[in-house]
């Protein structure tokens, strides 16, 4: 069984060019929950943030609601994204994952988080809200 806990609001999935400058906006004066990651790669630039920062002038697709593991998770566990992933996949939830240093974290469209809430909890898993 792991603990989930659901962040406050909506959070973006967006894509910048390659090569581009965040705007200093995006990281904002983070709240002690929000979680902004940022992945540079050849083809782009990805960042994942709270909605109301998304990067202007970017691809952006919102209204998804972020849960995160309840961590900090040891480095050498191993299975604890699948335990969650799998279930969410059952229930043809759509996810995007990304893990930090400490833990791991899903995003699931907001439309279907009773879905994907549900599922997580049919599964064992605790979802604190």
């Amino acid at each position: 069984m792991l603990d989930v806990a659901l962040l406050p609001g909506a959070y973006a999935v967006c894509r910048l060019p390659a090569g581009a400058v965040l705007p200093p906006d995006v990281w904002g004066a983070l709240g002690g929950r929000d979680v902004v990651t940022v992945s540079w790669t050849a083809d782009g630039v990805s960042v994942i943030c709270p909605a109301d920062r998304a990067p202007d002038g970017a691809d952006v697709e919102t209204e998804w609601r972020c849960l995160r593991l309840v961590g900090p998770l040891d480095a050498a566990v191993t299975g604890t994204l699948a335990a969650l992933v799998d279930p969410l996949a059952r229930a043809r939830v759509n996810v995007v994952a990304f893990s930090t240093y400490d833990t791991d974290h899903l995003l699931v469209p907001a439309v279907r988080l009773a879905e994907a809430t549900g599922a997580l909890e049919r599964a064992g898993h605790r979802v604190h809200t």
